[in-house]
């Protein structure tokens, strides 16, 4: 892997144990895939509730502009079944541009990724009905979170505190 991003490894660490390794192997593929001024950021991936409540109350109760419609419980990021990306071009700036080619190679940058998280089984939150959010990928082995949630609720976590489920 020739890029290498300390603050994406330390957040696939963060994701439900069963994502982690097939994680590591997106990033990776990912790293391969650029490789001009670009490189790819996991910007998020497991969120506490406590978190998704805050970010919940922006443009709501709080200031700034709305940017997440799930409230605590609510997010595939409460479960650490969800990574939200970036791109860094020159090894500092963030761009959510889906459009540029950094690399030249005919392809945007932002959509090489997309096919690599696609390839692994993952939706891409820029083919979801209700809403856009092109930054999201979420993996849920079929789960909805309501029932991530009774699973929670009901104390079915294993020794990190995530929900016991099934791949």
């Amino acid at each position: 892997m020739s890029q290498r991003d300390q603050v994406t490894l330390d957040r696939i660490e963060l994701l439900h144990p069963l994502l982690r390794d097939e994680a590591l192997k997106i990033y990776q593929k990912c790293c391969s895939a650029l490789t001009g001024r670009a490189t790819v950021r996991f910007t998020y991936t497991t969120r506490s509730f406590k978190e998704q409540n805050l970010l919940y109350a922006q443009g709501r109760t709080k200031p700034g502009k709305v940017v997440t419609k799930a409230k605590a419980g609510f997010s595939f990021h409460n479960y650490g079944l969800a990574i939200d990306i970036c791109l860094i071009i020159d090894g500092k700036e963030a761009s959510w541009n889906d459009l540029k080619d950094f690399d030249y190679d005919g392809l945007a940058d932002w959509m090489e990724i997309v096919a690599i998280f696609k390839e692994f089984g993952w939706e891409w939150g820029g083919d979801f009905k209700s809403i856009l959010d092109k930054p999201h990928f979420q993996k849920t082995f079929g789960y909805k979170v309501e029932k991530l949630l009774t699973i929670y609720n009901a104390g079915q976590l294993d020794i990190s505190g995530f929900v016991k489920i099934a791949a």
